[in-house]
């Protein structure tokens, strides 16, 4: 039963499509939708592309696909349906663009079987572990076909407000949110979000006056050994290399340091004493362009109020979601009981509904189904494993040097356009005073600082840092 669960832990990861990491978790069947290896793309001359695997955990191989795939609203459409315009009604997706679209980005050196590879559960063991000994929902799709903030969005307010993609940008954000909610409702110690460089969610107005509430990842492991987690934890993960490289996953980020990272999360978890009284829930905010076979369905908008170019009626690629606590039955397989599938919005559903935090916070989250069946023990008898390891991988000071070299990818640079909208002074002892200003100063378009960093890693990290010091204080 959902009120068994004290706290509710959600780490949102970067661009991977349920193929790509859990396609092999099980053999394909009607009670799987995996991969059985005969899916296939065809190239730009008509030769099949199929699904493949090379069984090596190198950083070459545990990187792919390298360079980064296309993820513009316009690339999924392409991707999805294999057209190059915008799909109509009697449009049907049938997952045939994938590689088409790779081989029509402007970097060099894509090769066409990158976008079809797929990792093994000896590659990406802890994801695979927990999946096997909880659950992993193979029908949870990104909440649109849409880049990463329109899917970020949906988490956190149930709707990305018309956003197709994360530019440009919209600032200010000031789509109500499921934090508020619990602020509405004086909950204490309601919400967190843990973050290691930068937290995306900063984009949304009606969070920054509750700033104290955003707390660097080391936060999260002293309350979770403490047993003084919040009700609602949101992590993020590290989307730039400064000392260490990304753990996002975001390709060719390295997939090795996301795994890292959940192992890291789960440990502290099952360590502390409110593991028995916790939901930690694993997913990606879409597929980043990397192959799903499954073709998206039909979506309920957010508003009633249409939006254009795109609608919203429609969900986005499957990506991965595995769901751990002790009360699952090990070896789960998730699936919605009614026609609707499990989408980002189903977490602010369950968030809602555990927490009794009012209405829904759109018409997209009134549909989605809650975690709710997926508890099916009645007492916490599955504690799983007390530790989880993942395969080995340090940086070393060569591989952050060539990171940092790379160019930033679009949520990189999206990251420091966020920055750019942040207060450009220290705050002031009056906080509330000092962030209606800057709200009123974005409302009125004020023009953000101009920066002229953003293809350099190193200095638009320091310009993030500085940015987030006068919200934060000296980090």
């Amino acid at each position: 039963m959902l009120s068994n669960i004290d706290h509710i832990v959600v780490l949102m990861l970067e661009n991977r499509s349920f193929d790509c990491m859990l396609g092999k978790l099980y053999p394909k069947s009607a009670n799987f939708e995996g991969l059985d290896g005969s899916e296939f793309n065809l190239d730009t001359n008509g030769a099949q592309v199929k699904v493949w695997n090379k069984p090596d955990t190198d950083e070459l191989n545990m990187t792919i696909p390298n360079p980064d795939p296309g993820e513009l609203w316009a690339d999924i459409n392409m991707q999805l349906f294999g057209i190059s315009t915008i799909p109509t009604s009697q449009d049907i997706p049938n997952m045939s663009g994938f590689v088409k679209n790779y081989l029509s980005q402007p970097a060099s050196g894509q090769k066409a079987e990158s976008i079809m590879h797929y990792f093994t559960p000896d590659q990406v063991p802890v994801i695979s572990t927990l999946a096997r000994q909880f659950a992993v929902c193979d029908h949870w799709h990104a909440s649109a076909p849409c880049q990463t903030w329109p899917n970020r969005f949906f988490v956190h307010t149930g709707t990305a407000n018309g956003y197709e993609n994360n530019a440009p940008a919209h600032f200010p954000y000031e789509m109500p949110t499921i934090y508020n909610r619990f602020e509405d409702a004086k909950i204490d110690n309601g919400w967190k979000i843990y973050f290691h460089d930068v937290p995306q969610s900063l984009t949304l107005a009606k969070l920054l006056p509750h700033a104290g509430c955003f707390r660097f990842f080391e936060e999260f492991k002293h309350d979770a050994k403490n047993g003084t987690l919040p009700c609602y934890s949101f992590i993020e993960p590290r989307y730039f290399s400064d000392a260490a490289l990304p753990n996002d996953q975001h390709p060719p980020h390295v997939v090795t340091l996301g795994e890292q990272l959940i192992a890291q999360i789960y440990n502290c978890l099952r360590g502390g004493p409110a593991w028995t009284k916790t939901l930690f829930i694993i997913t990606y905010d879409e597929h980043g362009g990397c192959y799903d076979h499954v073709p998206p369905p039909e979506a309920v908008p957010p508003s009633k109020t249409p939006s254009s170019p795109f609608n919203f009626d429609r969900y986005g690629v499957r990506v991965p979601a595995v769901i751990v606590s002790p009360y699952i039955k090990a070896g789960t397989v998730l699936r919605s009981s009614g026609q609707t599938p499990f989408d980002h919005t189903s977490i602010p559903a369950t968030v809602r509904k555990r927490f009794n935090l009012g209405d829904p916070l759109s018409d997209r989250e009134a549909v989605a189904p809650d975690l709710s069946s997926v508890l099916s023990l009645s007492a916490p008898e599955n504690l799983g494993p007390e530790t989880i390891e993942a395969l080995p991988f340090v940086a070393s000071p060569s591989d952050v040097a060539e990171a940092q070299s790379a160019p930033l990818n679009n949520m990189q640079q999206r990251l420091v356009t966020l920055a750019q909208h942040l207060p450009d002074t220290p705050a002031t002892h009056d906080f509330t005073t000092f962030i209606q200003t800057h709200l009123n100063d974005l409302r009125n378009k004020k023009p953000p600082v101009p920066i002229d960093a953003a293809t350099n890693i190193p200095d638009a990290v320091a310009f993030i840092k500085k940015r987030l010091s006068n919200l934060f204080g000296s980090l």
